[in-house]
């Protein structure tokens, strides 16, 4: 089985060599944990937000950045690329934002590798059927500040590892790895509306594709929390390439797929979000998802394309001005 731990380990790794080029910073705590900071006091950079998305996908994705070829979508922006042909682990069993990791004071979305070792949450491994027995434990955090040992102690022990073993990744919303490792979660976003929406087992999706723009920095970690979200939701684009079953409706999976079906959609998320009273469980889960999806059943070698991008919402959310 692969470990998808031990294959972020070896980005990880590659990160520590190269941090000066990397504009990121590596701290070694007092327990033997590492830290990479790629954002909260360190500037980061385009590679290492790259490198960061690889990470929280358990190094089983090809991650790029490539700027709009055109002016076709009414608005242009670099766009992250991701391509796996491990989808339900790289995005499920990895890269899902599942375990809001609190430890005293400190607060932070946790996604990445070490999920798999401590199986946060429970039910999506036993979905996908994956289970990791790594001895290094590799988790990304989504935060303003950095961990400290009672942080790495508390995810060792989680994740069933020394301390010495644990690799935690920090980058806030309102930087630019944050701004492109949540732009990376394109394909995740389809993925997490099969299974946690739509109840399509997505073991039998064997190749994804994704590409989505990359939100410039407006401003702080809760303003860029709406526009991060805009990107995927009205600007992301992705390709499932699904071996369906005899009683699979592929065609009316991908009419439910795109954020467009959602009784939410057609407003910056930041608008969404006030109405819900600032509550995500409020906001239709539905919605979580790219603006396009195009499937090819490759059962019966048939192509579907749903949803729109909605230019117009992406100008709202960033407000864009044209000079």
């Amino acid at each position: 089985m692969l470990s998808v731990n031990k294959k972020a380990l070896e980005i990880v790794n590659k990160m520590i060599e190269n941090k000066e080029e990397l504009n990121i910073d590596v701290i070694k705590l007092e327990n033997g944990a590492t830290v990479l900071d790629c954002g909260v006091n360190v500037p980061g950079s385009w590679e290492a937000g790259k490198l960061y998305t690889k990470v929280c996908l358990g190094g089983l994705a090809h991650v790029g950045i490539s700027l709009s070829p055109c002016e076709c979508t009414g608005i242009n922006l670099p766009f992250v690329k991701v391509k796996t042909s491990h989808p339900a682990i790289a995005t499920l069993g990895a890269q899902k934002a599942g375990w809001a990791v609190k430890v005293g004071k400190y607060f932070a979305m946790g996604s990445g590798p070490a999920r798999a070792l401590a199986k946060k949450p429970k039910k999506t491994y036993e979905e996908i059927g994956y289970e990791d027995d790594a001895d290094v434990a590799v988790l990304c955090l989504e935060a303003s500040k950095l961990p400290n040992e009672e942080v790495a102690d508390y995810v060792a022990k989680e994740c069933g590892v020394e301390p010495e073993n644990v690799y935690l990744l920090v980058a806030p919303t309102a930087s630019l790895v944050g701004s492109i490792q949540i732009s990376g979660r394109v394909v995740e976003n389809g993925t997490y509306k099969m299974l946690e929406v739509l109840e399509f087992d997505v073991t039998k999706v064997k190749y994804a594709a994704g590409l989505a723009p990359i939100a410039p920095i407006i401003g702080d970690d809760f303003a860029m929390m709406g526009a991060t979200n805009d990107m995927v939701l009205y600007g992301g684009i992705t390709f499932y390439y699904i071996k369906s079953d005899e009683n699979d409706d592929i065609e009316g999976l991908c009419k439910a797929l795109p954020s467009c079906t959602s009784k939410d959609y057609g407003k910056p998320f930041m608008e969404v979000f006030k109405a819900a009273d600032y509550d995500f469980y409020k906001i239709d889960k539905g919605m979580f998802a790219p603006a396009v999806v195009v499937i090819n059943d490759m059962t019966n070698g048939k192509v579907y394309r749903a949803g729109k991008i909605n230019a117009e919402v992406l100008k709202k959310s960033l407000g864009w001005t044209e000079l």
